[in-house]
């Protein structure tokens, strides 16, 4: 049986009958078939090479024509469907019909659940796609996306980006002579029970474009390669250890978009999202994967689907620490935080503070808010508060408030409201002109115009309510420092009630 929680979990709960017959097939079937899908891939490397040799760097920035296509085009073609069918596709079945060139420069592919997705490539002809620049450097993969004539984008490079837009616009406007592009709007892998939301990128130039779905009707479900689940090489082992794997390729009509859709790509996407999710029985969800971190949109703020703050609680809790210890420890690092030292802690410094014994613990806990050497405490501090209910709303905003006013002249800076939410909901906010906007137009970015904003904005008023769901402090203690002893002239609270020494509008 297979279980998920939200479109980017997907776990496997095999009956022993399914693993004892697994084992016993993938012992056989999986070498056989990771030899010949490696052999055929290999087969593959010299033949992208060939397809550009001897062209400069301007013919190769141009489409593919005469003898270089058609040759190694087929070839290409055949040796592509022979890996496929050598791990276990055996037969792929097609519905609907793919939509010519100039009737559909672009198919937009849903849902993405892993890498064995990309089969849908031998029956749409091997259109282009765009890759990470960084996939350029794997063997045999860099020679297929130089064969594919792919566009390729860096995520870390701005400048890559804008490149990337530039050159999917000038490609399926180019009235035939660039082939058909294929993208999948996702952007990422999910478990294909919803539809998360679609990036612009496939909608941009505002082209028909033609939606195509994958179905796998298979008793298992093997395919699914998820931010959290199988490993690829689970998905592999699962799927390789099937008599066959069953995919059904199912286009649907080209779909035209109106004039407004055709200036507002975010609104063209989400129609196309509603349209296949409705397709595929499935719902549409405002979902998506943002760095590393599965969110939710809430106006431009991502709320994590699994936030941070939730897992150290449960994390803690496992190790032996009661609600009372975990708030006390709580205390003490916000004391940390006040006391002018660094806030920037190491998984060694965060042991100790957390009152751990295991080292395990605190890097599990430690990898939840960051992937870099060190993580910044406030953002644990304010995050576990924000869920835990140790404190009232208003203590733990003018908490984070005199924190992150970074100049402390009582205003807040863009920058200044990206980092204090992002401390409160527990994963960074890199988009939030929409939220700072609102702020502004409620005059000065004052702390007061913060708690009106997070307390009556139509939307942003749901990340306390919906999202946080803090019911206030645990003992009558609103300020969350041990005894009440905190100095208010450093830390701003008195007695649990907001401070007013900020400067005014």
């Amino acid at each position: 049986m297979w279980t998920q929680r939200h479109p980017f979990v997907y776990e496997v709960d095999l009956t022993t009958a399914q693993r004892i017959q697994g084992m016993i097939l993938g012992m056989v079937l999986f070498p056989v078939r990771i030899t010949l899908a490696t052999l055929f891939f290999l087969l593959m490397w010299p033949i992208a090479r060939l397809r550009l040799a001897g062209l400069s760097a301007a013919e190769r920035a141009e489409p593919v024509r005469g003898w270089r296509w058609w040759l190694f085009h087929h070839i290409m073609l055949f040796l592509s469907r022979a890996v496929f069918f050598s791990v276990g596709f055996l037969r792929i079945r097609v519905k609907g019909h793919q939509a010519g060139l100039k009737e559909a420069p672009v198919l937009v592919v849903a849902p993405h659940s892993g890498f064995l997705d990309m089969l849908v490539l031998c029956v749409t002809g091997l259109p282009i796609v765009v890759s990470r620049s960084e996939n350029c450097r794997l063997p045999v993969i860099g020679a297929l996306l130089e064969f594919n004539q792919s566009v390729m984008v860096s995520r870390r490079d701005p400048q890559s980006r804008k490149k990337c837009v530039s050159q999917i616009c000038e490609r399926v406007t180019s009235d035939g002579r660039w082939p058909q592009m294929l993208m999948f709007p996702e952007g990422t892998t999910t478990n294909g029970r919803a539809l998360i939301k679609f990036k612009p990128g496939a909608f941009l130039a505002g082209v028909p474009v033609q939606p195509v779905l994958l179905h796998y009707p298979g008793e298992l479900d093997t395919v699914r390669w998820t931010w959290r689940g199988l490993s690829w090489l689970g998905t592999l082992w699962h799927t390789t250890s099937q008599i066959y794997t069953s995919v059904t390729v199912e286009f649907l009509p080209v779909y035209t978009p109106s004039q407004e859709e055709k200036q507002n790509p975010e609104l063209y996407a989400e129609s196309v999202q509603k349209l296949m999710a409705e397709a595929l029985s499935v719902p549409a969800t405002d979902y998506v994967m943002e760095g590393r971190f599965p969110v939710k949109k809430l106006g431009d703020l991502s709320l994590p689907l699994e936030p941070p703050a939730q897992e150290t609680l449960k994390l803690l809790r496992e190790h032996g620490l009661t609600k009372a210890h975990v708030e006390v420890m709580m205390n003490h690092m916000i004391d940390s935080c006040h006391s002018g030292q660094s806030t920037m802690v190491t998984a060694d410094h965060l042991t100790p503070l957390l009152g751990l014994k295991d080292r395990k613990t605190a890097v599990k806990i430690y990898s939840l808010y960051s992937k870099e050497d060190t993580v910044d405490l406030r953002q644990i501090c304010l995050s576990v508060s924000a869920v835990s209910g140790f404190r009232s709303l208003e203590s733990l905003i003018h908490t984070a408030f005199m924190w992150y006013d970074a100049d402390q002249d009582g205003l807040l800076s863009a920058d200044d409201l990206s980092g204090l939410m992002g401390a409160l909901v527990g994963v960074p906010q890199h988009f939030i002109t929409e939220m700072y906007t609102a702020l502004t137009t409620r005059g000065q970015p004052t702390e007061a115009s913060l708690q009106d904003l997070l307390m009556t904005h139509p939307v942003y008023h749901k990340v306390f309510t919906e999202y946080l769901h803090s019911d206030g402090p645990a003992d009558g203690n609103h300020n969350g420092i041990p005894n009440g002893t905190a100095n208010s002239k450093h830390y701003g609270i008195h007695n649990g009630h907001r401070a007013t020494d900020t400067k005014s509008d």
